[in-house]
């Protein structure tokens, strides 16, 4: 049987092997939460902010004043970077079993030839000290996708961080913005998704959670 596996799903495998398992053999899938409606609505606004200065061939203010996007420009396939940036499409690879991973881009640098993925990320809050590290595989994943497609990618990748800071006597919202610059690990993407495949060809997990118990 071959798996076409996505990030997020990745992302239940780490939480509960047992429901990644149940869902990937479709015996039974894992209801959804109601899913939070502002990160999504603030990631199309952020595309669109950062698509007007990648027309002018310019880094946004976000991004021009930090030092460690020295020399660095958006993307300019916009073609390209529309199919990346699809939910049903994405970036893409096939296994030599037909094993199937992809995931969906917010965003990406370029520095020469080398790609720089960047995720924005939008929170109630500003950061604490381990926040970013919470996305460490997936922005591992993505960068993996990239290479296995025959790209080059700097060994890091950029959160950029959205969180509000005061509303304006207009009603105006302001939002402040923080870069995080991580270091990337494709050998940990590798690891995490060959482990996915060798538990998806294994008996299914007989530990469960609150959600698959007597399934």
């Amino acid at each position: 049987m071959n798996y076409k596996l996505s990030k997020s799903s990745l992302s239940l495998m780490k939480e509960c092997p047992r429901c990644f398992w149940l869902t990937q053999h479709k015996v039974w899938k894992r209801p959804q939460g109601i899913f939070p409606s502002l990160p999504s609505g603030m990631d199309n606004i952020l595309k669109t902010h950062f698509d007007k200065f990648r027309e002018k061939g310019k880094l946004p203010p976000e991004l021009c004043d930090n030092h460690d996007c020295k020399d660095m420009k958006l993307f300019d396939d916009k073609e390209l970077l529309k199919i990346w940036r699809n939910n049903f499409k994405g970036i893409g690879w096939k296994d030599i079993e037909g094993n199937v991973l992809f995931g969906a881009i917010d965003d990406l640098l370029i520095n020469g030839k080398k790609l720089i993925t960047m995720d924005y990320k939008t929170r109630g809050f500003p950061l604490k000290e381990d926040t970013a590290e919470f996305y460490q595989d997936q922005l591992d994943i993505y960068n993996f996708l990239f290479r296995k497609n025959g790209y080059e990618t700097e060994d890091y990748a950029f959160l950029i961080f959205y969180y509000p800071k005061e509303v304006l006597e207009t009603g105006e919202v302001i939002f402040d913005a923080e870069l995080k610059k991580m270091k990337i690990d494709v050998k940990n993407a590798e690891t995490i998704f060959n482990n996915a495949i060798k538990l998806l060809n294994s008996d299914c997990p007989s530990k469960s959670c609150e959600w698959c118990e007597g399934r």
